[in-house]
């Protein structure tokens, strides 16, 4: 799975810390989602997509691997 988290904290202005605060989990969560090496559940999910004020397939897509 692929996903825009980075450039979606970027348009926001907001760090990793930031966003992690906001949906409850940890700056590292947020770190391995952005790097591709965790998926999130579809809460955290759901709760980014709060956030972002967008649909979860606005920032996640699937890759040719999934």
């Amino acid at each position: 799975m692929e996903n825009t988290i980075k450039v979606e904290r970027a348009i926001l202005n907001i760090t990793q810390d930031d966003l992690a605060k906001r949906i409850g989990v940890s700056r590292q969560t947020i770190n391995s989602i952005e790097a591709n090496r965790y998926a999130p559940s579809t809460v955290l999910a759901l709760k980014l997509s709060d956030v972002f004020n967008k649909p979860v397939n606005d920032f996640f897509k699937l890759s040719n691997d999934d």
